[in-house]
């Protein structure tokens, strides 16, 4: 079971043949990567320890290098490895960020894997800014996270009403134009968009019960069918056991999962560490064991390698 020398990238590529998910989990705050870290090395679970630009920004993950140095503290190379989470081209606040040089400095820091968002952008642009990163990534052998399709959640204003997006397809990940995206980026992961959102990240918002989002699975088999590479499922938190075990066998190898583990946190965090950490921790072995049903899932992802 011995994966040290595994990239990011071969392990996903196999966990997409096996079937077999693996979850990232946000870090926005840095005692919480301890119960992660250890919840998935009691299981003998495989997992991504994650953070997105705006964890640095909107809560207090600190920085890229501070998630970085604690990791580097507590990682367990047979069930983890260091991925950065969405970096948007332009953020959840309509703003331009300076995507290129966070990615490289991601890069340098020594991550797995990056992800860059351009889901708010025409396709055009969407496809020439994640042709940039993928271009950056690849010669250094990382591999490239990208978006297409609207997932919904993250912006400061209001959502439109979820049975309204989701009955619609507002937003959802044309298959045709993911074949092209996947054709002309060179992107290794696709996060795509087909009735899931992210959980609220606005101050007022974020600790609410988050929407039970549901999952087109036709809709997924069409743009697994048509674009052969992984796909990832980003706001995993709140969907159905049903969905998500349907979503796995059609072509998801990633879930990301941040309010399920955020939300216990912060309802202690200002009265015990240790007891917000516990909390993490048994929510962990929650989504492990029943909600993904994925324990020891590092045996069957590296038994034949």
């Amino acid at each position: 079971m011995e994966n040290n020398y595994l990239s990011s990238g071969t392990i996903i590529g196999n966990a997409w043949r096996k079937r077999i998910v693996i979850p990232g989990f946000n870090i926005p705050y840095l005692p919480m990567m301890e119960p992660v870290i250890r919840a998935l090395s009691d299981t003998e679970t495989f997992g991504f320890i994650m953070v997105a630009r705006l964890e640095w920004i909107k809560f207090r993950s600190g920085s890229m290098r501070a998630v970085r140095d604690e990791y580097n503290k507590l990682k367990d190379l047979r069930f983890t490895r260091l991925h950065l989470d969405h970096v948007p081209v332009i953020d959840e606040d309509n703003l331009r960020t300076d995507y290129k040089n966070i990615i490289s400095e991601a890069i340098d820091l020594g991550y797995d894997s990056v992800m860059i968002d351009g889901s708010r952008l025409p396709l055009k642009e969407n496809i020439d800014a994640t042709r940039t990163v993928t271009d950056i990534a690849h010669k250094s052998g990382i591999p490239v996270e990208a978006e297409l399709g609207a997932v919904m959640g993250h912006e400061s204003g209001p959502m439109p009403p979820y049975d309204e997006l989701f009955n619609t397809g507002k937003g959802f990940t044309s298959p045709e134009e993911a074949r092209k995206f996947v054709e002309e980026t060179g992107t290794d992961w696709l996060s795509v968009a087909i009735g899931n959102v992210h959980g609220a990240i606005s101050a007022a918002a974020r600790t609410g019960k988050k929407i039970e989002a549901r999952l087109a699975i036709p809709h997924l088999i069409g743009i697994n069918d048509a674009v052969h590479i992984p796909l990832v499922l980003h706001g995993g938190t709140g969907i159905s056991k049903d969905y998500l075990l349907q979503s796995f066998s059609h072509g998801i190898a990633k879930i990301n999962i941040a309010t399920a583990i955020r939300q216990p946190y912060e309802k202690l965090m200002d009265t015990s560490i240790k007891a917000a950490q516990d909390a993490v921790y048994n929510q962990m072995l929650d989504i492990i064991n029943n909600q993904l049903e994925i324990k020891a899932s590092a045996r069957k992802l590296f038994n034949d390698l």
